[in-house]
């Protein structure tokens, strides 16, 4: 579940964004102070923060500079009225990530969230190991389906493999588990049971990704 942090001295608007995204999936988190938000996002990490520019004592855009430095792989999404708009823009100039103008509406605001939610999981696709082996390895549609089973069933001997695949030639499955292997995909563990690594969790969540976009 994907945490989202609200900084916003508006307490109305705070609780009725957080019964929003609770509804939509996400865990959701309140501060009603830049100082407070700054020393919640110090103590958790936050996938995505929604940030007020216009607060009282501590304006969004110093908040902003000190949450680039506490939690450098969040998002940031600032909330403005439509007369700092400018402001906003030059806020993403700093390192936000969108913003959205006051009022909005829900479904714009869940949009630019699902966005940019989006975009770090792509970005998480170029990291650690070998890229070119990484992308050799999604690049046959088989070892794509093997990955997919084992993100569903978490752990799968080699023969329920077999059948799920409906390959008859096991020395082509052989083959291709050994590709996923090198790329460090998979594992097995001493019963010889398959299930996806660390890596092989991001390269399924890149195919979500690269799926999402590709659907007209």
């Amino acid at each position: 579940m994907k945490k989202i942090l609200i900084i916003d001295d508006d307490a109305e608007l705070r609780s009725h964004l957080t019964e929003i995204l609770t509804g939509a999936g996400y865990q959701a988190a309140e501060a009603a102070s830049g100082r407070e938000g700054v020393e919640r996002a110090i103590a958790e990490d936050h996938d995505v923060v929604l940030l007020d520019l216009i607060m009282p004592k501590t304006s969004g855009s110093d908040v902003l500079v000190e949450l680039r430095k506490v939690s450098p792989r969040s998002r940031i999404i600032m909330l403005t009225a439509f007369a700092t708009i400018e402001n906003a823009v030059d806020a993403m100039k700093r390192g936000a990530s969108d913003y959205v103008s006051k009022p909005f509406k829900i479904d714009d605001l869940l949009a630019k969230i699902r966005r940019v939610l989006e975009e770090a999981r792509v970005e998480q696709c170029s990291v650690t190991g070998n890229l070119d082996c990484i992308l050799g390895s999604l690049s046959n549609p088989l070892r794509r389906t093997i990955l997919q089973l084992l993100s569903k069933r978490t752990a799968m001997r080699f023969m329920e493999l077999v059948r799920e695949l409906g390959i008859e030639d096991h020395t082509k499955a052989i083959f291709h588990l050994k590709i996923l292997k090198e790329a460090n995909m998979i594992e097995q563990n001493k019963e010889k049971i398959y299930s996806l690594t660390k890596e092989g969790i991001r390269a399924v969540d890149c195919l979500k990704t690269v799926e999402h976009h590709l659907v007209p």
